[in-house]
């Protein structure tokens, strides 16, 4: 069965990136699973997404025939990555810790695709409704320190906001993989492999 997977990577780092490594490992194993899978990556590292502005902003509540130029080339950012997201059938978000959040880079390209009436909508109830549904994403976090568990869990603020946006845009079949304790004595000499080694697509 052929699958369509978008690889997200935010990392800076290039190929000694814990999070790429993580996230390849991703991509490889559900190649192996669906050997005739297409996977295309999107590297905001090298291609970042602008921060949110005025501009951006009025073009999406701005009717399509009403856009200036300006406003037709800025929402055309956003409309090329939610067709990505929707065109995909599985995503691999790679999300290395920056001060215990996602990298801004992130977070920009997120806040392009989350967009009401878009992406997702509030009923008349209050409730809310993704439209990216059927879809599964694999997040791979890398870590200096463990936040998984123990007394650290509580600043993991990685994984409930990935979860939790992703849930918004009706995306809830998540599996999350890890690479942590990278500066930590005892852990760091095995951390890379066994978070590699964790990695099962079922």
């Amino acid at each position: 069965m052929s699958k369509k997977v978008l690889h997200i990577i935010t990392s800076p780092q290039g190929e000694v990136s814990i999070s790429r490594k993580l996230g390849k490992e991703i991509v490889e194993k559900i190649q192996a699973k669906y050997p005739d899978s297409i996977v295309k990556e999107r590297d905001l590292a090298k291609e970042a997404f602008p921060h949110l502005d005025g501009l951006q902003i009025g073009s999406w509540f701005t009717p399509a025939e009403n856009h200036t130029p300006e406003q037709a080339k800025a929402i055309k950012i956003s409309e090329e990555a939610i067709a990505e997201m929707k065109e995909a059938d599985i995503y691999v978000f790679c999300a290395p810790f920056y001060n215990f959040a996602i990298p801004s880079t992130l977070k920009a390209y997120l806040d392009h695709i989350v967009r009401p009436g878009i992406t997702f909508r509030y009923r008349e109830d209050g409730t809310v409704e993704g439209f990216l549904k059927n879809k599964r994403a694999y997040i791979a976090i890398a870590s200096s320190g463990v936040y998984s568990e123990g007394d650290f869990q509580s600043f993991d603020f990685v994984s409930p906001y990935l979860k939790f946006l992703l849930g918004l845009l009706g995306i809830t079949d998540i599996t999350i993989f890890r690479v942590e304790g990278q500066r930590i004595e005892g852990l760091k000499e095995n951390a890379l492999q066994k978070g590699l080694d964790s990695v099962v697509i079922d």
